[in-house]
């Protein structure tokens, strides 16, 4: 959706005022009844116009033939600079030039390394919304600042959270624990405090609490040439959200224990980017061991934990 913003040409506001300012000298002949009249009626004329231009200059028109005149016939998105063009006058976005083997997949005549400054200068003087209005975002933005502001909209999907495999499934929250719980069987849980057992291919919980969702992971990796254990949260919306919550974990066994405290981490920061930051309650294999009991060679790890919204 692409909206123009309309304005006064310099020329008719100069013809405008002219044609005014003689019909204002002519009621303020001395023929005029009084002379208080007419300098109200001067008042009157030049607060209207104000308002006018003020009211014009901030009318947004939606345009159809601008969306379709910036699509790029390859990808269907909106083009932007650099806009490729070929001699026939056919446009793409440069990111579909290779993907045709620069040629116009109109005409099929070599692309070269022509430009589109027109519909370049056209693009960047539109005032554009958000790619995630359909999701919720409202705002509008000339495009350089509609690409910084789309990297950091809250608006924007997340990524599948789930740690067992290199999913690409993104979505909103509630498409996400569908996602969760019908790809990956992941069952959600409710309540503040939670009990859960080490398994190798169950690497992850959600838990519902406070009216949000978090995602406990519980997973294994090489550090050295021992694997560890490592437990951490994370939490189902935007790191803002995310620093109103603390959390506590807690293993152990054999008369001993380990705890961590800690803020949940927001899935938009991926699970691997938490996990080689050593942020989460992290047990050597020796001592998951130890913490097992028996003859130390079955592992029987469990963590408990507890969630709390900050004041």
């Amino acid at each position: 959706m692409t909206y123009l913003k309309l304005g006064k040409k310099q020329a008719n506001t100069g013809s405008s005022s002219a044609i005014k300012s003689k019909k204002l000298d002519e009621s303020c002949s001395p023929s005029a009844p009084s002379e208080s009249i007419c300098t109200s009626e001067a008042s009157g004329e030049a607060s209207l116009e104000s308002n006018a231009m003020h009211a014009k200059m901030n009318i947004l028109v939606h345009n159809d033939s601008i969306d379709d005149l910036l699509e790029c016939p390859i990808c269907s998105n909106s083009m932007f600079p650099p806009i490729q063009q070929c001699p026939s006058g056919h446009t793409l976005c440069s990111a579909c030039k290779s993907r045709v083997n620069n040629k116009c997949p109109i005409c099929r005549k070599d692309i070269g390394n022509i430009r589109c400054l027109a519909l370049e200068k056209l693009a960047v003087s539109l005032c554009l919304p958000c790619t995630y209005h359909q999701l919720g975002c409202e705002q509008m933005f000339p495009y350089y600042s509609k690409v910084v502001h789309e990297s950091q909209c809250s608006y924007r999907p997340y990524s599948c959270p789930h740690p067992g495999q290199n999913c690409l499934f993104t979505g909103g929250i509630s498409s996400l624990l569908s996602h969760l719980r019908d790809s990956h069987e992941v069952d959600l849980q409710n309540g503040c405090t939670f009990n859960h057992r080490y398994v190798k291919q169950d690497p992850c919980s959600l838990f519902s609490c406070f009216g949000q969702y978090f995602c406990l992971h519980f997973e294994a990796f090489p550090l050295g040439s021992q694997p560890v254990y490592m437990a951490f949260l994370r939490f189902l919306g935007d790191e803002e959200e995310a620093r109103k919550f603390g959390y506590c974990l807690e293993v152990g066994g054999n008369g001993r224990k380990m705890t961590y405290q800690g803020v949940p981490r927001s899935i938009r920061t991926h699970h691997k980017t938490v996990r080689d930051s050593y942020d989460g309650l992290i047990v050597q294999r020796s001592l998951a061991l130890y913490f097992s009991g028996g003859d130390q060679k079955e592992l029987k790890l469990r963590v408990t934990g507890r969630i709390w919204k900050e004041i």
